[in-house]
């Protein structure tokens, strides 16, 4: 399995984030993807290779023009509007007013595309991000040429980001863009399997109304965890795309027997599905010491849902998204690779 890395995601470095009621150290770092990658290379999972550049058309497939160039333009817009600090959202809409809105201001842009407060946007986001969808698509293309799995290091990750919206430290959907490259490759059908502990809300409003592209979730319930609205059981797609979105939330202090049975349902839906790719949305924020989530999982875990994900026996793309116990975070994303190579 090769992974693919890129050191451009260190200009991500922001220093604020709003949790609790105050301002705190960000728990999206750029150790996170260090110490995977060192952990990684330890085990020789495989060949590290840098990211090729896609440029701006694969993104837009997935994402808004308009959005992509408020992420673009956006901290040197705040700066330009006599701003220090990062920028954050304050001041949000009622986008169910019927009224065409196009923001001009900046804080009039933030609040209008962002999606939770918690994600400021700082220096070098922009090509930190750009950088993380080309790690994405890098991995897509190692899949389509080789016929085989890839583990792309993305940071920032993506799965919350919608086609016009950023928040939960996600400003480009990451899986999303690489499942719609495959989909524009020829594939004729693709699953997406998100394991983080947050819901998939992105992915899941990008393809909500799509049979081409199965989305499959398990989290943590929303009337308990980030993102709130949306990830309830009964979100089963709609139009063309229903009965292709599936659900799986999860009460705190879920211990990995009752997640297992939630993995292995979403892999038999996965399964009857018949995808021929599969991408999945890793994130290791299910461990039992993660600080933002209230999953109960152990390393050695993680080995074991490796391989049952293995047994679908597809092309797999596996997508970093969360995880926020850093220490750990190296030896549990290795370890479901090291189950699915298994």
């Amino acid at each position: 399995m090769q992974g693919i890395y890129s050191s451009k995601h260190k200009l991500r470095n922001s220093k604020s984030e709003l949790c609790g009621g105050e301002f705190v150290t960000p728990f999206e770092t750029p150790q996170r993807v260090e110490y995977v990658l060192k952990e990684f290379n330890n085990r020789n999972i495989g060949k590290v290779v840098k990211p090729i550049d896609f440029g701006m058309g694969p993104l837009l497939k997935v994402h808004d023009s308009r959005y992509l160039d408020f992420i673009q333009s956006c901290h040197t817009e705040w700066q330009q509007a006599g701003n220090s600090g990062e920028a954050i959202a304050w001041c949000w809409p009622s986008r169910d007013t019927g009224s065409s809105f196009s923001p001009k201001d900046i804080n009039a842009k933030l609040g209008y595309y962002s999606l939770s407060s918690d994600t400021s946007i700082s220096y070098g986001t922009w090509e930190a991000a750009l950088d993380s969808a080309n790690v994405a698509l890098t991995g897509t293309k190692l899949l389509i040429d080789n016929n085989s799995s890839a583990f792309s290091m993305c940071r920032p990750p993506g799965h919350h980001a919608t086609r016009d919206m950023f928040g939960g430290y996600c400003f480009i959907n990451n899986a999303a863009v690489a499942a719609q490259y495959l989909i524009d490759s020829g594939v004729s059908k693709v699953a997406v399997l998100d394991v983080d502990f947050h819901h998939c809300n992105g992915t899941q409003s990008i393809f909500y109304n799509r049979d081409d592209v199965m989305v499959c979730s398990v989290h943590g319930d929303p009337y308990s965890a980030f993102p709130y609205f949306s990830g309830y059981v009964n979100e089963t797609g709609a139009g063309y795309g229903k009965g292709f979105n599936f659900n799986y939330p999860l009460p705190p202090n879920t211990g990995y027997s009752v997640w297992k049975r939630a993995l292995c349902s979403a892999l038999e839906v996965i399964n009857n599905y018949g995808p021929d790719k599969l991408i999945v949305s890793l994130g290791s924020d299910t461990f039992k010491d993660d600080p933002i989530s209230f999953f109960k999982l152990d390393s050695e875990d993680f080995f074991d849902y490796g391989y049952e994900i293995s047994k679908l026996d597809v092309p797999t793309l596996f997508v970093m998204e969360g995880g926020y116990a850093v220490n750990d975070i190296g030896v549990n994303m290795v370890n479901v690779l090291q189950g699915f190579e298994t």
